[in-house]
């Protein structure tokens, strides 16, 4: 498993990183537990979850699958949605109990899809007082946030948390074929990433799947691009071994696109990309889960 800088951090993470949302899905945990141990076994240490993943049963799976020794050769991150301190606080807590876990490796913000998110979760009492609080008692070790929406609101983002003195160790964002054709964080955030050695997390490389439905590209193809990209990790949902068996082919034999390969690739993909019909993420509020819960940002109830 090809392993990479997890930006300033000192950590080394899994080029293929595995989604949480995807674990809460099977009918069975055992099944789900298999997934997970098979993901670790080929070498995948990046573990992706949520607080609100399928009501905290995706955070539960995870936690009962690192049991027995596993917890140590895990990568562990999950989400929070709580924009204040005592919501932010409360969320941690459950998410702690949930995985098992006295310490989680990185905590970041999620959904921060709104523009006015930063300034909720920098303000006095805000979520970030939590995180700093709960990093300083040992309960987590790195922060970054994760949005889907757009990369305004990521550098926004970005630019707050500079006002304020804060720096954080990861971004997480949707990286994938179509991205650069709308809205497209790839141009605009990712040099800005770098360029502060900041860890890039990408995610949605098949945008749920949806990228697939243009019949522009292959499953394949659309991880190789996302891996040829300069990120610390790729995360993918695998709800099935068959899923999972791919993104790790995938990943055991990649070989960075040559350019023409990109070109090419990014002239097929150029139509269908340009009104971001295949990034429903960006384009609706499909994927909003605090849109659609937003008690999410100020409870600790799901």
């Amino acid at each position: 498993m090809p392993m990479r800088e997890l930006g300033r951090t000192g950590v080394k993470v899994s080029l293929l990183g595995l989604g949480g949302y995807h674990i809460g899905l099977p009918k069975e945990e055992k099944e789900a537990v298999r997934i997970i141990h098979a993901a670790m076994d080929h070498g995948v240490n990046f573990l992706d979850n949520c607080w609100d993943y399928n009501e905290g049963e995706s955070e539960r799976r995870m936690g009962l699958a690192l049991a027995g020794g596993r917890r140590q050769k895990a990568f562990l991150m999950t989400k929070l949605d709580g924009r204040t301190r005592e919501s932010a606080t409360q969320q941690l807590e459950q998410s702690l109990r949930r995985l098992a876990t006295d310490v989680i490796d990185l905590v970041q913000i999620h959904e921060v899809i709104r523009p006015d998110d930063a300034e909720r979760v920098f303000a006095a009492g805000g979520a970030i007082e939590a995180l700093v609080a709960a990093q300083k008692a040992g309960k987590l070790r790195f922060i970054g946030f994760t949005g889907h929406k757009s990369p305004d609101i990521h550098l926004h983002m970005l630019e707050v948390a500079e006002r304020h003195g804060f720096r954080f160790d990861t971004v997480q964002m949707p990286l994938n074929v179509m991205d650069p054709h709308y809205a497209s964080f790839e141009k605009r955030v990712l040099p800005v990433l770098r360029a502060k050695n900041i860890g890039v997390l990408g995610m949605k490389p098949l945008g749920s799947g949806i990228i697939l439905k243009s019949g522009a590209v292959t499953a394949v193809e659309c991880l190789q691009y996302s891996m040829s990209l300069p990120t610390s990790v790729v995360i993918t949902g695998c709800d099935t071994m068959g899923v999972l068996e791919q993104g790790l082919a995938t990943a055991y034999g990649f070989q960075p696109m040559k350019q023409e390969q990109v070109v090419a690739l990014l002239q097929r993909t150029a139509s269908p990309g340009a009104h971001g019909k295949f990034e429903r993420f960006k384009t609706t509020t499909d994927f909003d889960g605090t849109t659609h819960n937003p008690k999410w940002l100020d409870t600790a109830t799901l």
